[in-house]
């Protein structure tokens, strides 16, 4: 699954070609993906300027005057700007028509999913949709700090990668950058959230932010089905040091990482120097 990086990534491809725009019409080639796409979309986007592209966890907001469309990419979901006349391939299963102008005709933001874990949903203005309620902060905000983990996890007893991935206590942070960020602070990822000591917690929270900046710099990671809009890959998964490389020479002492499932995900970490 697309994680906070590729969606990032997915955003900051995107707003050029779309915030300006007015949406001239909705084609939906079935009425559902993950979810029933709601009839707001077809009614209520039409004619609207779009005023910005928005993230939030791993949820994209195309915001309008009249409200905001709703968009997350699942498992193998992604979004194309395309001229309007480009043959539809299969899984496209959603097109916003947009508006031209001197210097281009018509376009179209395109939706294909082939697995439909995806969902198009609408957020009418001053509200919250009930995806996004309850979220904890952004990792790349200031709410999100040492002092912030620590506080949050005392008394916990799930381990320190299953909080880290809870979309209540951060968002955004999934398998990959989980792995990652706890290799970097020299946390075992299955060491007990509450205890960790608000030192090493300013440490994670430090490789947190700075993984997830340099993996959107990159392009985010490479999975099997996540092309980021102009149809480039990522370029971070060749830089991972602990995801998906169990039983590999650790990057820092040379001994093997060690594998096992942590709430139900595979993760890898050095027993050495991971504490």
């Amino acid at each position: 699954m697309p994680e906070l990086p590729e969606v990032e990534t997915t955003r900051a491809g995107l707003a050029p070609h779309l915030v300006g725009r007015r949406v001239t019409g909705v084609v939906l080639r079935r009425p559902d993906l993950r979810w029933p796409i709601p009839f707001d979309v077809v009614e209520t986007l039409p004619g609207q300027r779009i005023d910005a592209v928005r993230r939030r966890a791993k949820y994209l907001l195309i915001d309008t005057a009249a409200g905001s469309a709703l968009l997350h990419l699942g498992m193998s979901g992604s979004l194309r700007v395309l001229p309007a006349d480009t043959p539809v391939r299969d899984h496209d299963h959603v097109d916003l028509q947009l508006d031209g102008d001197a210097d281009a005709a018509g376009r179209v933001l395109r939706f294909n999913d082939p697995r439909r874990f995806g969902c198009l949903l609408w957020q009418p203005p001053g509200t919250t949709h009930p995806l996004l309620a309850g979220l904890g902060p952004e990792p790349l905000s200031d709410a999100f700090d040492g002092d912030y983990l620590f506080a949050a996890s005392r008394g916990r007893t799930a381990s320190v990668k299953t909080f880290l991935m809870d979309q209540k206590t951060v968002v955004g942070v999934g398998n990959i950058y989980a792995a990652e960020a706890l290799f970097s602070a020299g946390i075992a990822p299955l060491r007990a959230a509450g205890r960790v000591s608000r030192e090493r917690y300013g440490a994670l929270a430090d490789a947190v932010k700075a993984i997830l900046r340099h993996a959107i710099t990159r392009g985010g990671t490479t999975l099997r089905d996540f092309l980021s809009p102009d149809g480039a890959p990522g370029y971070f998964e060749q830089e991972l040091s602990a995801y998906g490389r169990g039983g590999e020479p650790c990057r820092r002492c040379g001994r093997p990482l060690r594998q096992a499932a942590v709430g139900q995900r595979t993760t890898a970490w050095c027993p050495y120097c991971q504490r």
